[in-house]
């Protein structure tokens, strides 16, 4: 009987994969619940198996308790309620498991030595390894095995996070699909990360962005995406031999999943053209990508280290007649001809939004007519701006303009040589004009540092629960001066704010809300008693 052990554990190991320790531990706890059934009480059994000579030897156990240590115990942990309630009868001085449970007292009586950590064990006559043992062991091999299978799924894929993969559809459900990778290993692709309008049917072979592995007892482990844009980079890496050598990089890449795409490059090589050799020989190398997206279009963009001009160039098919860029916003206003307004801004927005999201600008498209109306409206509340703030005439403000300054900050600290380089500008003008605009940025920094030093909260915010004094006189000085006001901000408005985290200003805002939830509340309760 000891070598049939033996045998099994060899068997079940080589057949299956996993540690010969897994699948002795497996039979242990078989063995240990065969020789527990001999017993009418609820004992505790273990059993030992030599991993030598496969001879096994059975102990009754008893755990050791001590009536003055009280166990700390979580709510939140699973089995919590029933841990308390053996803590309580304790307490009150009875074993919650008399069965397998002793009291200090009384296995000190057996051996001074023993201690509440210490188990007492006493030999048993161990069941054996027959019909009913070796059906028990089955079941607990099988679940060890699985557990064992998936724990090595995850150590193989968890450095592979960021990597292509490719397997065999194993079956689609309820818009799930899954996939096989080989070696006992399964990846899902959840309905969010399939390509809309894609079919796909248990056989096909796709491939998939690995973008997260979880160590869960059930269900999926592998999560595989066919949308994430980096599964376009991943698979020009892997049609193009350029980027993986390192000649062309890959710079930016934004997706419209099934339909277009846009991916940004540039050569390290002058004499490689980066967007000829990702497009490749008649287009084979674009097209091998586009046929493993479902058919999606994919535009090749040459980047550039100028904003407007990668911009220009994201815009593509549409030509780009002019172009206004806004640094402090983050946006560029676009003009094209009357004639490619539909196709830069492309069907519902997307050739813009793919522009947009590619080289991370706002961009505002337009047509010639409408971008020199808006051009000359801004020219025009500029020049008012500069004849208002630097009480100058309107010849001045108009070179001003016409020399690209829009704003007071500029005139005031821009360096000096390139407002004396203007033609119509002389050294005495320049310093007037910036010692006026200083003086003007000057006052309103004086009239702002007095507004917030007057803001004062109200009481109703002062005197809120969570609310310390200093907190709620800074809210005051961003003109947060009430519970209604405060209830209004978002988590990100009163972070702004600074020395305050993000889950105090969310308990904040949400006590600040009570009294809104109260009113609907009872709004509620008048309408159903009206209806009633």
């Amino acid at each position: 009987m000891d070598k049939e052990i033996l045998t099994v554990v060899d068997v079940v190991s080589n057949e299956k994969g996993v540690g010969k320790e897994i699948i002795f531990e497996a039979l242990e706890a078989a063995l240990a619940s065969a020789t527990k059934k001999r017993f009418t009480e609820d004992v505790e059994c273990r059993v030992a198996i030599d991993r030598q000579t496969g001879a096994y030897d059975a102990f009754r156990c008893w755990a050791i308790i001590d009536p003055e240590q009280s166990p700390e115990l979580d709510p939140e942990d699973e089995g919590y309620e029933e841990a308390s309630a053996a803590a309580e009868m304790i307490a009150e001085g009875e074993l919650p498991y008399p069965d397998r449970q002793i009291w200090l007292s009384d296995a000190k009586a057996r051996d001074p030595a023993l201690t509440a950590d210490d188990m007492i064990e006493e030999p048993l006559e161990a069941a054996e390894f027959g019909r009913i043992a070796a059906q028990t062991a089955k079941q607990v091999i099988v679940q060890k095995v699985r557990e064992a299978e998936r724990a090595q799924v995850v150590e193989a894929y968890q450095d592979r996070v960021g990597e292509l993969v490719m397997g065999i559809v194993k079956r689609v459900e309820r818009g799930n699909v899954y996939i096989d990778l080989g070696g006992n290993a399964e990846a899902a692709v959840t309905k969010d990360q399939l390509i809309p309008r894609e079919m796909v049917r248990s056989g096909d072979r796709v491939r998939g962005y690995l973008f997260d592995v979880r160590a869960e007892k059930r269900g999926p482990q592998l999560f595989v995406s066919r949308t994430a844009k980096e599964l376009l980079i991943e698979l020009f890496k892997l049609e193009v031999p350029e980027i993986g050598e390192g000649v062309i990089d890959i710079l930016a890449a934004a997706r419209d999943p099934g339909l277009r795409a846009k991916i940004a490059v540039r050569s390290r090589d002058q004499r490689i053209d980066p967007v000829g050799a990702c497009v490749g020989m008649r287009g084979s190398r674009v097209q091998a990508v586009s046929n493993e997206l479902a058919g999606e279009r994919v535009d090749i963009i040459l980047w550039d280290e100028n904003p407007a001009q990668f911009v220009i160039n994201a815009m593509s098919p549409a030509e780009v007649v002019s172009i206004l860029v806004d640094e402090d916003t983050r946006t560029m206003d676009v003009a094209v001809v009357e004639e490619q307004l539909s196709q830069a801004i492309g069907r519902n927005g997307q050739n813009v939004r793919l522009a947009s999201q590619l080289t991370g600008w706002e961009l505002n498209v337009m047509n010639e007519t409408e971008a020199e109306q808006k051009n000359e409206q801004d020219l025009a509340k500029n020049q008012e701006k500069f004849m208002q703030l630097l009480d100058v005439d309107a010849e001045v403000a108009i070179i001003l303009v016409q020399e690209g300054f829009t704003s007071i900050e500029e005139v005031a600290y821009v360096p000096e040589q390139e407002m004396l380089d203007v033609d119509e500008f002389d050294e005495t003008l320049v310093g007037e004009l910036r010692q006026r605009a200083k003086d003007l940025l000057l006052t309103r920094a004086i009239a702002s540092e007095e507004q917030i030093g007057d803001a004062r909260p109200a009481d109703d915010l002062l005197t809120m629960e969570g609310m310390d004094e200093d907190l709620a006189f800074r809210m005051a000085a961003q003109g947060i001066i009430t519970m209604d006001e405060l209830a209004e901000q978002s988590v990100d408005e009163l972070l702004e704010i600074g020395d305050i985290s993000e889950e105090k200003a969310a308990a904040l805002i949400m006590k600040a809300r009570e009294p809104w939830f109260a009113e609907a509340e009872q709004a509620n309760l008048s309408e159903v008693g009206v209806d009633g």
